[in-house]
């Protein structure tokens, strides 16, 4: 079978070997394919591996040999699944593999906020500390995470995780989803949208882009949020209206937004986060620890296998 790998580079710019996926296949990898390139690269292929590369019903209607599409991450929404169907292309995914390591980036931007770590170290290298009359030497407020509530927005495998942390932190966890009714043992509150953004200090966003949750975040929502509330998003930058939670950073009612991920990546100058007080924006890393990295290409080469097996696994079309 021949493989084509569209977009490689994210998922391993050298630190992985390929080794057990070309074993399966003649493999060819590019880093990065633009959209006017795919017919061509991948006019052969039966199996075709694309993580952000986007793949319309026009481009499938081109591509008569694939049989497969492997995408490399979680969500789906690059691939027109409906046309993936008409043509008898099965699609799988790589759910899960980034768990621990999304879990993990919250609490780094939590911390963050609450503590100043890096501003903080900085000011040490500037020479604010030896300057300083005192032992101790601050200029942000710092706080405490024990007692605080934290809302968890998406009570996936991530939001699940998030709120194991928060408790142990000392936290008290809301959490709302969609079918609360799925998770009847649990340790958590369930309440309404409406509910965890008025009683949350800090809320994480940790739920999936659909429809009804596209700009949850708007200026409804952040109208209800404590004084001084922290937002946190390693979901989808489109679950906020990013023009809303700019304008209530520099209101002041917003006390911190810190993000994973923003609506377009990657962004265009004059996104108005990047001059919003208060705003933490690291460039969509959560997920590219190498364990998580090595988990998603061990995913990927057992789900090829089991479609080569007939009885294909994470199939999503």
């Amino acid at each position: 079978m021949k493989i084509v790998i569209l977009d490689g580079y994210t998922l391993n710019p050298g630190d992985l070997d390929w080794a057990p996926l070309k074993e399966l296949g003649s493999c060819i990898i590019h880093p990065r394919t633009d959209v006017e390139q795919i017919v061509d690269r991948a006019h052969d292929a039966e199996i075709i591996l694309t993580n952000k590369t986007v793949l319309s019903a026009d481009t499938l209607a081109l591509l008569p040999t694939v049989k497969y599409i492997g995408v490399l991450a979680t969500g789906v929404n690059i691939v027109d699944l409906e046309a993936a169907k008409k043509h008898d292309i099965i699609v799988t995914n790589v759910p899960g593999y980034s768990t621990q390591s999304v879990a993990q980036m919250v609490f780094a931007l939590l911390l963050e906020m609450t503590l100043h770590v890096g501003h903080h170290a900085g000011m040490v290298k500037q020479g604010d500390w030896v300057s300083c009359a005192d032992f101790s030497f601050r200029d942000r407020p710092l706080i405490e995470l024990a007692g605080k509530t934290l809302g968890v927005v998406g009570y996936g495998q991530i939001g699940q995780q998030v709120a194991q942390i928060a408790s142990a932190f000392g936290m008290q966890v809301l959490v709302q989803t969609a079918h609360p009714e799925k998770y009847q043992e649990t340790e958590f509150e369930f309440v309404d949208i409406d509910k965890l953004f008025s009683d949350s200090d800090i809320i994480s966003l940790n739920c999936p882009l659909t429809e009804e949750t596209r700009t949850l975040v708007d200026t409804a929502h952040l109208a209800r949020v404590k004084q001084g509330a922290l937002l946190i998003n390693t979901g989808r930058g489109q679950l906020i209206n990013e023009e809303a939670v700019a304008e209530a950073l520099e209101e002041g009612y917003l006390g911190g937004y810190a993000t994973d991920v923003l609506s377009l990546e990657p962004p265009a100058e004059g996104n108005p986060l990047f001059s919003a007080p208060n705003c933490l924006i690291t460039p969509h890393i959560a997920w590219a620890t190498a364990e998580a990295r090595q988990r998603l290409l061990d995913i990927v080469v057992a789900n090829i296998v089991a479609f080569q097996n007939g009885d294909p696994q994470n199939r999503v079309a």
